[in-house]
């Protein structure tokens, strides 16, 4: 390996596609060039278990024998929602109510990719936060797995009580602090 391919330089793009089953994805440099390999540890170190397809993304890559690949994600934002398209579960609650909620530490109790919905629990408390898998692409996630610790806003809505946000626990932690 050459001093060249050994020094890492931040890069800003987009979340091509990423498969937690397969453990990896890419991601789309806005500069142009190759896709930049991003693998499931690299994300799992900043926190999180998965990435929404779309998502802006700011990384940390370095060039090796095998392509460019990330080495650290730096700073994950959620991929724009279309225009117009509010979840049918929030119409009618107040955009001001759902931002205002605290976020409060949860943990997944399962999540079904294919049905698009799953259930978290808050800490100290027993119901079920059902978490719709829309909620979870505009929070930058794709994917939750048993047992993962989350920070949720949550509100009563049509079907009990639901997620407007979720974000990663350590993500949230660095926020709040």
């Amino acid at each position: 390996m050459t001093q060249n391919e050994s020094e890492t330089r931040r890069v800003l793009g987009r979340v091509k596609w990423f498969d937690p089953v397969k453990g990896f994805g890419f991601v789309i440099a806005d500069e142009g060039g190759p896709d930049i390999l991003l693998h499931a540890n690299v994300l799992r170190n900043f926190g999180q278990s998965s990435v929404a397809d779309g998502a802006r993304i700011e990384i940390g890559v370095q060039k090796t024998e095998r392509g460019i690949q990330a080495t650290e994600v730096l700073k994950i934002e959620p991929p724009e929602a279309p225009p117009g398209a509010p979840l049918a579960d929030f119409e009618g609650i107040d955009p001001e109510v759902m931002r205002a909620a605290p976020l409060q530490p949860a943990r997944v109790k399962w999540f079904d990719k294919a049905k698009g919905f799953g259930f978290a629990n808050i800490f100290g408390k027993s119901e079920d936060v059902f978490i719709h898998i829309e909620v979870l692409r505009r929070s930058g996630l794709a994917d939750l797995q048993p047992g993962e610790a989350l920070a949720i806003r949550v509100i009563d809505g049509r079907r009990g009580q639901m997620a407007t946000e979720v974000s990663a626990w350590e993500t949230a932690l660095s926020v709040s602090v």
